[in-house]
């Protein structure tokens, strides 16, 4: 069977690009007069300068995303019914989402659920969503997991022990706008373990069963990308910020199945709540013997940009703690049988998988 593969529709690089945001709008409002347009706005930019370049109206909401922890169905729920009410039955002619994969994909969470019936959770799969979302604008202020660009809006189902997407052609983004202006004030560290996402989801997928030749091209450009970035001494550089945006614009087009480090890192993100970006730098730490040359290459650009993982966070866990690790990272059976086949349990034993949690 052949997918039908969609892409984001529009896209806009380039150096102080923010400025061009109103001039995209206008064709939307101009189309709608009556309709607000909705503003996702990471919660890190309250107080900061960045709402006063946005092309915010009087009768548009904006909405500050907490991302403390990662989107979960609750919050999404929450942020939805509050647009709901704020709408009143009206159609925005714009949702515009700034802010990082946490802030990106709750934008495309909540606009499924404008015009699907239902709540998140009925929506953690594969071509679930049936009816399209309003149009979305994205402007990430982060470079790494290609939310701006992938068909699915990952969201952690506390009930489920569950961290899983709204995988469907409607979650994507129309138009994509990448200001390398904005990440010159991300910490370096946050700034790394974001941005290596990019170099894990694409280093799976082509070490995986489930491929193609553009997804693969993605890929491996992708990759060739972030070797530029995190091999250099200066990866935070105008330059390289800008490449580091190209790359998980990238990326995120070429994001298919994953292999094992995602649903380690899952486990991860259910137990300890911890951020999707440097549980992916955790989960691969301990998988030298599945991945031993991106391994190798990971603890390179680690070393060259003198970036630490603190040893021993999964220590003084319960065996039920233990437990939960293990369920909630072998769920994710489609990722695990790409990199490992159907017999992936016989590999990841019970003992094995939480033997490698121990390790971190």
């Amino acid at each position: 069977m052949y997918r039908n593969a969609k892409n984001v529709g529009y896209y806009m690089i380039g150096d102080g690009a923010l400025a061009q945001l109103q001039d995209i709008l206008a064709p939307r409002r101009e189309a709608m007069p009556d309709s607000p347009a909705v503003f996702f706005l990471d919660h890190c930019f309250e107080n900061s300068s960045l709402r006063e370049q946005l092309p915010i109206q009087e009768w548009d909401m904006v909405v500050f995303v907490d991302t403390t922890e990662e989107p979960t169905t609750d919050s999404v729920d929450g942020y939805t019914a509050d647009v709901k009410a704020f709408l009143r039955g009206r159609t925005p002619c714009a949702l515009l989402a700034f802010g990082g994969g946490s802030t990106l994909d709750t934008c495309k969470c909540v606009g499924n659920l404008l015009t699907n019936p239902g709540v998140a959770a009925d929506y953690q799969g594969w071509e679930l969503v049936k009816h399209p979302a309003p149009y979305k604008v994205a402007v990430p202020t982060l470079s790494g997991t290609g939310s701006e660009t992938s068909r699915t809006g990952i969201i952690c189902n506390e009930a489920k022990n569950l961290k899983l997407g709204m995988n469907s052609d409607y979650t994507m983004f129309d138009q994509v706008l990448l200001d390398p202006r904005l990440t010159a004030t991300v910490p370096r560290n946050q700034y790394f373990y974001t941005g290596i996402d990019t170099f894990m989801h694409c280093f799976e997928s082509l070490d995986g069963a489930y491929r193609n030749t553009v997804v693969d091209a993605l890929s491996e450009k992708a990759i060739d990308l972030c070797k530029r970035v995190f091999l250099d001494d200066d990866m935070m550089s105008d330059h390289n910020r800008e490449l580091l945006m190209i790359a998980s614009f990238m990326g995120g087009m070429a994001a298919g199945f994953v292999g094992v480090v995602h649903p380690l890192s899952a486990g991860l993100s259910m137990v300890l709540h911890m951020h999707h970006g440097i549980a992916n730098c955790y989960a691969l730490s301990v998988l030298e013997d599945i991945y031993p040359g991106p391994y190798k290459i990971f603890r390179e650009m680690m070393e060259r940009q003198k970036i630490d993982l603190p040893a021993g966070i999964c220590k003084n866990l319960t065996d039920a703690q233990y437990d939960a690790l293990y369920e909630a990272s072998i769920v994710h059976e489609k990722p695990l049988i790409n990199k490992l086949g159907p017999k992936y349990r016989e590999i990841l034993t019970r003992e094995n998988v939480i033997d490698r949690f121990k390790r971190m």
